[in-house]
């Protein structure tokens, strides 16, 4: 059976107030509203009236919510979830500021339900450094191999499922065709894109063997995917109407937080930012998908730039000189070599190779390759070595926390939670992936 969600209508309304019997989500869903009368005698006035552009992106978030929200135990369970979760929208309203504003306007270009643009909060909480245990990463939690199904690139020094204008593209493109093989049916879509198009094609077929409906409330899921969309329709309530929850959403504002400009080669973030005056974090927010020191030698000419210093980073990007960028080329490892000899041919420090080859260890087997770097951003010492500056992934292992990986690396937490924009209050979880740069002594 397909779901389609739509508002209750005024006679469904009137038969729960006069006592009838109450509807399941399938019977609310299957209701289609009645269609408007027609006055033959005088047709109404044609008056456009222009609706108010909402100054909160909250409220314009609001005022499209239209899919209806069935008082299932699952969407209660998940509801009552987020409400016990003390200071969690006032984050949310933060990082909304950064990220939200871009994902409701191409939403909205494609005429998709407003629902989905709260997706990225179900997945990352719009963090778009999150890693789940499964490597799924980014605003939209996309998986690697389905990473470079949706075409996003994924190499050393980028990766285009972290970075906010690739993933969304590519996780609406994602969603659309699931909506489409799923012959409209955006429950069963979203199942699909948590659970996969195949799991949920083989519960529906088990279901139509047994006689049994095949719709999303009847379907026999992972228990993931089970509470998976009750936790968005439960969001989704919660800011239809947040006074009724005891809920206060901090306002957000209703219009772009960055824009892109156009760069000519390779920058390497640390002296961008330091160029601007603005702290390196800043600049890493809203390009959460560059993976290294600099932005990728071959990938896109542009960066993403707060709105307010747009101006001064377009001027300042136009205004820096050619001077050479970081370059990179293979090396096979021969017999006899040791990450020692390898370093002091190149003039390099061993944490590097081993950030930028991710090494753990002093192994290396011959005939493997090493990646060398040569130009860009570097640290002359005092013995005429020259240290470049590498970052690396670190993967969250239990009983780790902020201060022993800070020490183990030779950095400082202050470091550690601007890097990753974390609230240092927060608990670490194993599994969960962490961008370092190590230090240069």
């Amino acid at each position: 059976m397909r779901v389609s969600l739509r508002p209750l209508t005024t006679i469904t309304l009137l038969g729960v107030l006069c006592g009838c019997t109450t509807l399941t989500p399938e019977q609310t869903s299957s209701i289609v509203p009645p269609q408007p009368e027609v006055n033959a005698v005088a047709a109404p006035l044609n008056v456009e009236v222009t609706p108010i552009p909402a100054v909160d992106l909250w409220d314009r978030i609001r005022r499209d919510l239209v899919w209806s929200y069935p008082d299932h135990p699952t969407v209660i369970a998940q509801r009552e979830h987020f409400l016990k979760q003390t200071g969690l929208f006032d984050a949310l309203s933060e990082r909304a500021s950064w990220y939200l504003h871009y994902i409701v306007e191409r939403v909205e270009e494609r005429d998709l339900p407003i629902e989905l643009a709260l997706l990225p909060i179900v997945e990352s909480t719009l963090l778009p450094q999150s890693m789940s245990h499964r490597s799924a990463a980014g605003l939209w939690q996309i998986m690697p191999r389905t990473g470079k199904h949706l075409g996003l690139q994924q190499n050393w020094w980028y990766d285009g499922r972290l970075d906010i204008r690739d993933s969304t593209e590519a996780a609406l493109d994602y969603l659309e065709s699931l909506n489409a093989r799923f012959d409209g049916d955006w429950l069963l879509a979203l199942s699909a894109y948590n659970a996969g198009e195949t799991r949920v094609k083989r519960a529906q077929r088990a279901n139509a063997k047994k006689g049994l409906p095949t719709d999303y409330w009847s379907l026999k899921l992972p228990t993931e995917t089970k509470h998976y969309l009750p936790r968005l329709l439960a969001l989704a309530q919660i800011i239809k109407n947040p006074q009724a929850h005891e809920v206060t959403l901090p306002p957000v504002p209703n219009k772009p937080s960055f824009t892109a400009i156009a760069v000519n080669g390779q920058i390497e973030v640390s002296s961008f930012a330091k160029q601007l005056n603005v702290d390196e974090s800043l600049i890493r927010r809203f390009n959460p998908g560059i993976m290294r020191w600099a932005t990728d030698p071959n990938g896109s000419p542009e960066i993403l730039v707060p709105v307010e210093i747009a101006d001064q980073a377009l001027a300042l990007a136009q205004s820096l000189p050619d001077t050479p960028r970081t370059q990179w080329h293979r090396y096979t490892i021969q017999p006899g070599d040791s990450l020692i000899r390898i370093a002091k041919r190149f003039d390099l420090e061993v944490a590097l190779l081993r950030a930028a080859n991710d090494i753990n260890g002093s192994f290396i087997r011959a005939g493997d390759t090493l990646m060398i770097p040569t130009g860009g951003e570097s640290t002359l010492l005092a013995d005429g070595r020259r240290v470049y500056r590498a970052s690396m992934r670190y993967t969250v292992k239990r009983g780790d926390s902020l201060y022993k990986i800070a020490d183990r690396f030779r950095i400082s937490i202050s470091d550690l939670v601007a890097w990753n924009a974390i609230d240092p209050k927060d608990y670490l979880r194993p599994g969960q992936s962490l961008t370092l740069f190590p230090s240069e002594s």
